[in-house]
């Protein structure tokens, strides 16, 4: 196997050149806190949020999974919307270990600049001190609350989406297997950002880009053992924990698929979107050259970062048919 790692993009590379400053590619268990407590960008505030008026805020505390807490929900809904909107159930990223729910929901505000909609971002408890299933039944539990709850939303239900990015990114596909599973809530798609799937962390563009770039192998395997513990990489780890293990992937929602070309989940990603189509499933998948992990929210101007958030938005759009 050749370790040589393709390029990054130069407007990418000359970004990282600065954001590997302050976000080393290696991340370790000894820096999960530190990390947490010395946040990257800060969470942004009700008024951040508001956009100058253009959304209203809420917080929704809702039952939790059996036997645990409650959870809480970020409601953004377009101001003056009279209508039902389609919905956008968010699953933010953080590798399974750092991040809230109002972390990464400036994207899915941008989609509803240009396709309205209503988002609802949920808190899930983090690992390791909460170990799946905690996390992805706390999105779960949330979902259900949001399907069943639509119409005192404004959520047109038969427009409901789960997307997230990163770690967000598997748990929205985990969220699409589980509703398939358990009957319910239908979802009218998935929206997978350079999304986290396969804890055996072996892939080719794995070992490529172990040290460079964002998110590295160092990285992921501190995030999958930090959910997984001693069961990391072994025969029985669930599909609701890393969708990549799941065995069948029929009767799941049109997904939307984007990676970068140089970055640790590419081969991953590719996999799980062949395998759709493999399922006689729909999915669009887009591998953006020279992107590293998480390229357009670390450098939303390059041209390249441009293009992808522009190519979500048109799938939003044909989707959902606003």
């Amino acid at each position: 196997m050749t370790t040589i790692p393709p390029p990054f993009d130069p407007e990418l590379a000359a970004a990282l050149d600065v954001i590997g400053e302050r976000l080393p590619p290696s991340l370790t268990a000894e820096m999960i806190q530190p990390m947490r407590d010395g946040a990257l960008l800060g969470d942004p505030t009700d008024e951040d949020l508001s956009r100058g008026g253009a959304f209203t805020v809420a917080r929704r505390m809702v039952p939790g999974p059996a036997g645990a807490p409650d959870i809480e929900l970020l409601v953004l809904t377009p101001a003056g919307a009279r209508t039902a909107l389609p919905g956008i159930y968010h699953t933010h990223g953080g590798g399974m270990i750092l991040g809230n729910n109002r972390s990464g929901v400036d994207g899915p505000q941008d989609w509803a600049t240009e396709v309205p909609a209503v988002i609802v971002s949920v808190e899930y408890r983090l690992a390791p001190e909460h170990p799946h299933p905690a996390p992805v039944e706390d999105c779960y539990a949330g979902l259900v609350w949001t399907a069943e709850h639509a119409a005192e939303l404004g959520i047109d239900p038969q427009r409901l989406i789960v997307a997230g990015g990163s770690a967000g990114g598997g748990l929205t596909a985990a969220l699409a297997l589980l509703a398939r599973d358990r009957g319910g809530p239908a979802l009218a798609g998935q929206m997978l950002l350079c999304p986290m799937i396969d804890d055996r962390n072996d892939t080719p563009s794995a070992v490529q880009m172990a040290g460079r770039g964002v998110w590295d192998r160092t990285s992921n395997e501190t995030g999958w053992t930090a959910l997984l513990g001693a069961d990391r990489g072994g025969p029985d780890v669930s599909p609701y924990a890393a969708p990549a293990r799941a065995t069948d992937l029929s009767g799941l929602p049109p997904a939307f698929i984007d990676v970068g070309s140089a970055e640790t989940f590419r081969d991953e990603d590719v996999t799980y979107a062949s395998r759709i189509w493999q399922a006689g499933g729909q999915a669009e998948l887009h591998v953006w050259a020279g992107g590293f992990h998480g390229f357009d929210g670390l450098a939303p101007q390059a041209a390249v970062s441009q293009e992808a958030r522009a190519a979500r938005v048109r799938w939003l759009r044909r989707l959902l048919g606003a």
